[in-house]
């Protein structure tokens, strides 16, 4: 990524909101403290707060992992496509930024154990003249997040569509609504509690079918963290187990969803 465009993101730190009484010594072989790249434009799992505070799922879980490995963590905010070279640079030590584990990455970066999964749909306006296939989506323009899963299927999938790069989803979805583009694919809690579900996103609706092919969406979202950091992975997955034994990942999960965002599939309760 140039530089320049790293440093136009930007990036602020702040203490994340740990539980009362959270203690002061880092568990054995782990840093005292870490530094979480997040994003801040992709609800709900992750927004900025009045108080500048990023907030939501992605922020939750994060807090909580911080708070079972006794470590002080900050947020820094960054663009979603400046996280994996600021990692990599030792600017931050982890990202916490719904990213989806595949292939591609884990050739740079480790992964911890998936945190949620979910699948990938089109939306459109909801009396849109046209279906979601590469065909109906045929020079018609396609909106994605810059340099995500949805980037890369869309490029692959939808190859005559004029696909139209966004460095945040929600900058995407205002895109939408103002008529720049005819569609946009999207994770669907994103589109369907980020967009779908608020006033703006009145008139719009979901079309065609979800889509989950591994090869390009992975086996879920992770925490990114470098590869040589195999002590802080191991702590990690250790602190997500025991929070889907405990009941804690149940909490966090139904203060967000009506159904569990940590399977493959979307299931009602």
């Amino acid at each position: 990524m140039p530089r320049r465009a790293f440093l136009r993101t930007a990036v602020f730190a702040t203490l994340l909101p740990l539980a009362v009484g959270a203690l002061a010594q880092a568990a054995p072989g782990l840093p005292k403290t870490l530094r979480l790249a997040m994003e801040g434009g992709y609800p709900p799992f992750s927004s900025v707060a009045p108080d500048g505070r990023i907030v939501g799922f992605d922020a939750d879980i994060a807090a909580e992992i911080c708070r079972r490995l006794q470590v002080s963590c900050t947020q820094v905010k960054m663009e979603f496509d400046a996280t994996i070279p600021a990692l990599r640079a030792k600017k931050v030590d982890a990202i916490v930024a719904s990213m989806s584990i595949t292939p591609e990455r884990q050739k740079v970066v480790a992964f911890t154990d998936k945190y949620y999964q979910t699948p990938a749909r089109v939306v459109t306006r909801a009396d849109a003249r046209f279906e979601a296939t590469p065909a109906g989506l045929k020079g018609r323009r396609l909106g994605v997040q810059r340099n995500t899963i949805h980037d890369r299927f869309a490029t692959a999938t939808f190859k005559e569509a004029e696909i139209v790069r966004y460095s945040k989803q929600d900058d995407v979805f205002l895109d939408l609504v103002s008529g720049r583009i005819d569609a946009t694919l999207a994770d669907v809690v994103a589109a369907d509690q980020g967009f779908l579900k608020t006033p703006k996103g009145q008139g719009y609706a979901f079309r065609g079918p979800s889509y989950d092919d591994p090869a390009f969406f992975g086996v879920g979202a992770g925490i990114a963290l470098r590869q040589s950091d195999t002590a802080l992975l191991a702590a990690m997955n250790a602190a997500l187990a025991a929070m889907r034994a405990d009941g804690t990942y149940k909490k966090l999960n139904d203060k967000y969803f009506s159904f569990d965002i940590y399977g493959a599939e979307l299931k009602k309760k």
